[in-house]
């Protein structure tokens, strides 16, 4: 029986069980079982047929990688062409681009990849049409799009959640406040911060004993579910923001414009026309939470037009001085910095301050 078959049989009796509390241990069972199996698929064993879930060998240019998934047809390299001035070829037929095509977007001083990616379509997360590798390449990414045909039914979003669910992609969520602790003796122990917490100590040791864990100490800070338990257990989870990008505006009417507006993480665009273009770069922009940081040479004016540019959770004076040169480090004294950061102007601070947008940085060395 091939692992797609498994993967079905599995999710066939998921669908058939009824969800409560003398059903939550098997259930979380059937959950893990279907993480290994789906683990599995991304990283086939040797001689399997297909390859591992490789992305299209694409290098990483600029301060940040942002990714347009979604089905065929839907606008994606209109949209690439218009926002970057790359020619993507678009054609009014299904499956135009083939491959990853690349282009830069300079905004705010900051230089942002864009990947035209292949149309995906249902089952790529089980290798359908180069779904595989559209997906792996879109794990690489700081950001993903997610276009849509506003034409096109709205479950759409769901099945391209899904497919991107399948392959540990998690899409505007936190990484889960668990902790993890295996340990040589002493069983499983489960504590919740939540007094009525939605998982009991039946369904963690269920899930625990199919991965082969047998001792560990696992804390929940929050009210989580089972899924969330296997995503820490397997580790392997990428956490992105993403954009419902809603293509093709110009052929709905205001009130169902109005409709789509109040909905979250929504930007409804027309790239044929190029309307909004600009408050999709700009929510772009807000997304990819971008740190720049302008440098000041000793005795002259700061540098405003090339910024060094760096992401909110990396945003130190250490990442700041790695990102210019590595061997930056071994000199560094102290830094001085102006800004947003900083109580006086300039202030003396060490290499675990934390910057802000906009900061001017000058640099002292060992002598």
């Amino acid at each position: 029986m091939s692992v797609v078959q498994k993967i079905k049989e599995i999710e066939d009796e998921m669908a058939r069980t009824q969800k409560n509390k003398a059903t939550m241990g098997h259930l979380g069972m059937l959950k893990a079982k279907l993480a290994k199996l789906k683990k599995e698929l991304l990283e086939p064993g040797p001689g399997a047929k297909g390859g591992a879930g490789e992305g299209f060998d694409v290098n990483k240019v600029g301060d940040a990688r942002v990714g347009f998934v979604g089905f065929p047809s839907v606008g994606k390299s209109t949209l690439l062409t218009k926002l970057t001035g790359t020619f993507s070829e678009a054609a009014s037929y299904e499956f135009t681009t083939l491959t990853c095509v690349p282009g830069i977007v300079r905004y705010r001083g900051a230089k942002i990849q864009m990947l035209d990616l292949p149309g995906i379509i249902e089952g790529a997360k089980d290798g359908k049409g180069r779904g595989r590798q559209v997906i792996s390449t879109a794990r690489t990414c700081n950001l993903i799009l997610v276009v849509l045909d506003c034409m096109k039914p709205l479950t759409h979003k769901k099945l391209i959640e899904h497919e991107l669910e399948g392959f540990g992609i998690r899409l505007n969520k936190t990484p889960p406040k668990i902790t993890f602790r295996k340990k040589d003796k002493g069983g499983v122990s489960f504590s919740s911060a939540v007094k009525e917490a939605k998982v009991d100590i039946d369904a963690v040791k269920a899930v625990c004993s199919e991965y082969r864990i047998h001792n560990a100490d696992i804390h929940f800070a929050e009210d989580y579910d089972i899924d969330d338990l296997v995503d820490v257990i397997e580790g392997s989870r990428v956490y992105v923001p993403a954009i419902y990008v809603v293509n093709k505006i110009d052929q709905i009417t205001l009130e169902e414009l109005n409709v789509m507006d109040k909905l979250p993480h929504y930007c409804p665009v027309c790239g044929f026309l190029e309307w909004n273009l600009d408050g999709l770069v700009e929510m772009i922009w807000e997304y990819l939470d971008l740190v720049r940081v302008y440098t000041k040479p000793k005795g002259k004016l700061p540098d405003f037009n090339e910024p060094v540019v760096l992401h909110r959770n990396k945003a130190t004076m250490e990442d700041f001085c790695n990102k210019i040169h590595k061997t930056m480090l071994k000199n560094f004294k102290y830094g001085l910095v102006w800004g947003a950061s900083v109580k006086h102007r300039p202030q003396r601070i060490g290499k675990e301050h934390q910057l802000e947008d906009e900061d001017i940085v000058q640099i002292v060395k060992k002598v």
